[in-house]
């Protein structure tokens, strides 16, 4: 499935239309370029699902916990400096009783789940559609949004 994502606003909406979909034990790999996009739809994502707290990307902590009153937590992870699917592993993540994603997780996922969503952002450059204005008048380039399910759990994935 590909989505064509306009603005930083649009980004997070695909982040809450997703959550609805999401479940304890589901995975999702976000990869994109730095600036692509893959925090502002895991920020939708915690609005969504409830979480306590601000989503911010864990660069400096490798993965953050965001607990809910009801339901699942969020398990947001950065695994931009990790070398192999193993030192993801070695996080000890609680994956069957959390909903958890992974930013920079090409090449990772594979190892620790039998399925999961995977979510491409791509940030062109040199964009010659529409370029819309952010919050703070500055210019956004619109990004397209590859959406891949992988395993049982998301063969047939559609928003």
């Amino acid at each position: 499935m590909k989505l064509t994502i306009a603005t930083p606003e649009e980004m997070e909406e695909l982040g809450v239309r997703l959550a609805g979909r999401l479940q304890a034990g589901d995975l999702v790999a976000l990869n994109g370029e730095l600036g692509a996009g893959k925090t502002t739809l895991t920020r939708g994502l915690g609005r969504a699902l409830g979480v306590r707290g601000r989503v911010t990307s864990p660069t400096f902590v490798l993965a953050r916990t965001h607990p809910r009153a009801e339901g699942a937590p969020l398990v947001h992870v950065d695994a931009y400096r990790l070398s192999s699917a193993a030192d993801l592993d070695d996080l000890d993540l609680d994956y069957q009783g959390s909903i958890v994603v992974v930013e920079w997780a090409a090449g990772m996922v594979d190892a620790v789940a039998d399925s999961w969503l995977e979510i491409h952002i791509a940030r062109p450059t040199g964009a010659s559609g529409p370029i819309a204005a952010d919050g703070d008048g500055d210019e956004v380039e619109p990004r397209e949004v590859t959406i891949t399910g992988h395993g049982e759990r998301f063969a047939d994935f559609r928003l």
